[in-house]
């Protein structure tokens, strides 16, 4: 008999695919059927970034369907594919992402994120939107880098959760001094980059990636069998092999 996956296969697929990304493995997407729905948003427990410091250094700017972060005339680029609901991606940027903003901070390194939504189609909700685009608001303020490590520090801890809601996104941003105001707390209630959202997940789709967190230096996979990235030390030396140094 066929019919929709559960959300029990779909939420599997989704770690799956999520923790395949994380090894550098070439899979399949997610399955584009939905399952029951997301569960009850839950109430975040709010973190900010532990190297809150090195980023706030960082400069960021649109450019078309990519943020941009670090300076533009860095030698080399690090191309960052990530889904702010995607688990692993929260363990990328608590281990490898924090030797990476130290290089970005230090002018040797820019990193180009592409931030997909492809998991509130594959788990119901809308978390990823939403925190796609309150990540893009966050450039107009001038704290992107911040607030985009304090949004995957405070992720929740079940993928399944919607949890990225507005009220929700504006306590992360309560953790980064600057941040709050006016157009930000507009922009984030109001989906004012919705359709930059869109775009961005396009832009996902039309990069031939199809996992997340996908991370590319200079354009090409790390060597190795990728799992580099979920730690600090390693991912390090990744990227002086590659090098970034």
């Amino acid at each position: 008999m066929t019919g929709r996956p559960s959300a029990r296969k779909v939420r599997r697929a989704a770690v799956a695919l999520a923790l395949a990304g994380a090894l550098g493995v070439s899979v399949a997407a997610c399955s584009s059927g939905s399952g029951s729905g997301a569960s009850a948003p839950a109430e975040l427990e709010v973190k900010a970034a532990p190297h809150a410091a090195t980023l706030a250094k960082l400069p960021a700017k649109a450019e078309g369907a990519e943020i941009v972060v670090g300076s533009p005339s860095a030698a080399h680029t690090v191309t960052v594919y990530e889904d702010p609901r995607c688990p692993y991606c929260a363990k990328f940027e608590a281990s490898g992402a924090v030797p990476l903003a130290e290089f970005a901070a230090q002018g040797k390194v820019k990193i180009r994120y592409t931030l997909a939504s492809f998991l509130d189609r594959n788990l119901g909700g809308s978390g990823s939107k939403n925190a796609a685009g309150a990540l893009r608001a966050s450039v107009d303020a001038g704290r992107f880098a911040e607030y985009h490590a304090a949004l995957f520090a405070s992720q929740p801890e079940d993928e399944g959760s919607d949890g990225y809601t507005a009220d929700n996104l504006l306590k992360i941003a309560d953790k980064v001094p600057g941040l709050r105001g006016a157009a930000f707390d507009k922009a984030v209630r109001e989906n004012t980059y919705k359709s930059w959202v869109a775009s961005a997940e396009k832009a996902f789709e039309d990069s031939g990636v199809n996992s997340s967190p996908t991370v590319l230096i200079d354009g090409k996979r790390p060597a190795g069998d990728g799992s580099a990235i979920l730690d600090a030390d390693a991912f390090a030396q990744v990227l002086k092999d590659a090098g970034i140094s």
